[in-house]
């Protein structure tokens, strides 16, 4: 909001929802959406229109996961990590093409992680669908350059949010410090500066690019 942006956030969480836009003021509204929903993402579209004109930005963010072994995982769990993880992606490049055509140009951020490059026991729904954020974002940038639109993705590592911090105790995060050059996690500003820099016109000859913030565990 610092930069002048106006803002649609959605979510399946109304309370919170609401309430951070109400925080964040008169250029920030709420919209609940199901993201694996085509008809939400037409509803979303529809209210950032008339709200606020065209769109020119979307940050694809939306994302579960959870710890299961192959042999474990129902077919429910898997539709659903795929669901909201991978089609969310495709529905929401789909659904804000018609508007930023008319806009003459935007720049989507896909947000993947480094899930999205390796594999991990346990995630392997997970990984998948990461993985397939990096393709849809290579395919979708080559479709969408001729139209002035960018679409790259961000690969974030360990970052210290609430929910990491209270499910993970502080000796295992120390041993997991230890795989990371910078040896820390990042802090969600990191991760928000860099999805900032791909939305604004200085990233103006980025596209179909792959961008990490992970404190060098990948190096």
């Amino acid at each position: 909001m610092q930069e002048g942006a106006k803002v649609i956030l959605t979510d399946v969480i109304v309370e919170e929802g609401q309430a951070l836009a109400k925080e964040l003021g008169e250029n920030a509204r709420f919209v609940k959406q199901d993201v694996s929903s085509a008809d939400d993402w037409k509803k979303v579209v529809a209210e950032a229109e008339s709200t606020f004109g065209l769109i020119n930005v979307l940050v694809n963010n939306a994302a579960i996961t959870f710890s299961v072994p192959i042999e474990e995982l129902t077919e429910e769990q898997i539709k659903r990590i795929i669901g909201i993880n991978q089609i969310s992606v495709l529905l929401g490049m789909k659904a804000v093409l018609p508007s930023m055509k008319k806009a003459n140009g935007g720049s989507i951020v896909n947000v993947s992680s480094i899930g999205g490059f390796v594999g991990t026991p346990g995630s392997c729904a997970y990984d998948g669908t990461k993985f397939a954020v990096r393709g849809m974002t290579k395919g979708a940038a080559q479709e969408f350059a001729k139209y002035g639109i960018r679409v790259n993705s961000v690969h974030p590592g360990m970052i210290a949010t609430p929910m990491l911090l209270d499910v993970i105790p502080e000796e295992i995060q120390a041993e997991l410090f230890k795989n990371i050059p910078l040896g820390r996690f990042a802090q969600p500003e990191e991760v928000t500066n860099l999805v900032l820099y791909l939305a604004s016109d200085e990233a103006s000859y980025s596209t179909g690019s792959e961008f990490i913030v992970d404190g060098g565990y990948l190096a």
